[in-house]
């Protein structure tokens, strides 16, 4: 399997294109996970439902599960932060690629997304694990680099450019265990 980071500011890009290169993997016959960082209290569950009302009552994990897909809830007892290592390691596997949204200070090769409309700064200087840059400005980039710039508006190419790439992104879990 292999993995990459998409890394950035709120608001440069990151979950449309990560949203755009998923239909692009795909096209060419790849599977695709996607693990995503929350900075906030998040919920996929609702009032009332059964799975809901089996976390409330103080269950550790709730499986849900159907023939088209399955939701595991897991309430840490104290705040945890897994690493997205840890994550990874959760995926069902079969896939070719994960997608890791957010992680931006992970230990993972990673594409930084980068408008200059956005008014934040670049982490490619100072991110030795960034391998590219994702932005629909490279003429304001503020730093010269070696590393590749792509279109962030071209999904298909940056598809492409990761396929054409893949032995770079290879995924091994004992590296990191």
């Amino acid at each position: 399997m292999n993995v990459v980071g998409f890394a950035g500011y709120s608001g440069s890009g990151k979950t449309t294109l990560v949203e755009a290169l998923i239909p692009q993997l795909k096209r060419r016959g790849l599977r695709v996970s996607v693990v995503k960082h929350a900075h906030h209290s998040f919920d996929i569950d609702h009032a009332g439902k059964d799975t809901r009302r089996h976390r409330e009552a103080g269950a550790f994990e709730v499986v849900v599960a159907s023939d088209r897909r399955l939701a595991l809830v897991r309430e840490f007892e104290q705040p945890s932060q897994p690493t997205v290592h840890h994550l990874i390691a959760e995926l069902y596997g079969g896939v070719d690629w994960v997608l890791v949204e957010g992680f931006k200070a992970s230990d993972l090769l990673k594409v930084e997304v980068w408008r200059a409309s956005a008014g934040q700064p670049v982490r490619y200087p100072d991110d030795d694990f960034v391998v590219a840059i994702a932005t629909d400005s490279p003429h304001l980039m503020p730093h010269a680099t070696l590393r590749p710039v792509l279109d962030l508006n071209d999904p298909d190419a940056l598809a492409q450019w990761l396929v054409d790439n893949q032995d770079r992104f290879a995924y091994r879990q004992d590296q990191y265990a």
